[in-house]
């Protein structure tokens, strides 16, 4: 796994809207410098990223990246009380044709 991939990783989940301005600047600049495409190792390891909520935006960018990888990254359904954005990206594997439907 690349260094700047485990950087971003060991700072854990994205900030929520209410994390201050720099943090939330901090981490789009850790995500900037991640280029795609992932490996399957490093989208895996991406998805444990998201926060609880779309952190202005940034969570779509982290989303993107992660389907740059291989795909499917999920291919069980994260389930009615799972992570908004694991729950999409099960939603577009399934969406594309990626995962046989339920």
């Amino acid at each position: 796994m690349r260094s700047e991939v485990q950087a971003f990783v060991a700072d854990g989940p994205l900030p929520d809207w209410d994390a201050a301005e720099e943090e939330i600047d901090r981490r789009v600049g850790q995500l900037e410098v991640i280029a795609g495409p992932v490996t399957r190792e490093e989208a895996k390891a991406l998805v444990a990223c998201f926060g609880p909520d779309d952190c202005y935006g940034v969570a779509w960018t982290l989303l993107h990246l992660i389907e740059t990888g291989p795909n499917p990254v999920l291919t069980t359904d994260p389930g009615p009380h799972g992570n908004e954005w694991h729950k999409r990206l099960y939603a577009r594997a399934l969406n594309g044709g990626l995962i046989p439907g339920a």
